[in-house]
C-alpha cells in the first residue's frame, strides 16, 4: 500500500467508506517478539478513538504483571474519572477469569480457555467491545484446547463493528484464511542470543 492507497480495488459493489470502515480480523503470528506489543498498540489507537477496549490474555500467568496491564487500568480509570478515551476491561486466564470467580490449576487450563473463549463468543454475539485483543490465543487453538473451526465461524458471524486481534505464535492456517491483516514477526537478532535476559521496559 503505497502512501496508505490500495494497489487493487474489487469490483464488490462497495463504497470506499463502506470498505474503509469493515471490521478486521487480525493475527499478529510468527517466531520473534513483538506480536503482543503491536496489538497493544493497535488498542491505544482504540482507546483515543473511545471505543470500548477488551482484552483477554490466555497464556501469561495472574502473577506476570506486564506494563501494557498497568498502563491500561490507568486508562481505564482515566475514563471513568473524565470520559476521555474509552472503557478497558483486562483479564488473565492465570488468575481466573473475572466472570468465573475461581482460580485456574494446572490441570484445568483446557478448560479454562474454553470457558474463556466461549465468554468472548458470548461478548462478541452482544457487541460488548469494539476492540478485542486475545493475547496468546494461538496457544489454546494449536494445542487443540478450542476448536478452531467453531472459532472462526464466530469471528465471520460476528454482528455490528468489532474489531479482533490475536496474537502467538503457530496460528492455524484456518485462522490465517479467515483473517483480514495477517503480520508475521521474524526474528533477525535478539539481545538472549548473546545471554541477556529480559529486561524492565523492555521485556515487561
Amino acid at each position: 500500500m503505497p502512501q496508505g492507497q490500495p494497489s487493487t480495488v474489487p469490483a464488490d459493489g462497495l463504497t470506499t467508506r463502506q470498505r474503509r470502515n469493515r471490521p478486521l480480523i487480525v493475527v499478529h503470528t510468527g517466531e520473534m517478539k513483538g506480536k503482543s506489543t503491536a496489538a497493544f498498540g493497535l488498542a491505544l489507537r482504540g482507546w483515543n478513538q473511545g471505543w470500548s477496549i477488551g482484552v483477554f490474555q490466555f497464556v501469561k500467568s495472574a502473577k506476570w504483571r506486564v506494563g501494557e496491564e498497568a498502563a491500561f487500568r490507568a486508562l481505564g480509570r482515566v475514563h471513568e474519572e473524565t470520559g476521555e478515551g474509552g472503557p478497558v476491561e483486562w483479564h488473565k486466564m492465570g488468575e481466573g477469569w473475572s466472570w468465573a470467580r475461581k482460580k485456574g490449576t494446572e490441570e484445568d487450563h483446557a478448560a479454562a480457555a474454553l470457558e474463556g473463549w466461549r465468554e468472548i463468543a458470548r461478548r462478541l454475539r452482544e457487541q460488548r467491545h469494539r476492540l478485542y485483543v486475545l493475547d496468546e490465543f494461538t496457544y489454546p487453538l494449536h494445542w487443540g484446547w478450542v476448536d478452531v473451526d467453531e472459532v472462526v465461524s464466530a469471528l465471520r458471524d460476528r454482528p455490528g463493528y468489532q474489531h479482533v486481534v490475536i496474537t502467538g505464535r503457530h496460528a492455524p492456517q484456518a485462522l490465517v484464511d479467515a483473517a483480514d491483516l495477517v503480520m508475521e514477526t521474524t526474528k533477525v537478532k535478539h539481545p538472549m542470543d548473546a545471554g541477556q535476559k529480559g529486561q524492565k521496559g523492555i521485556e515487561w
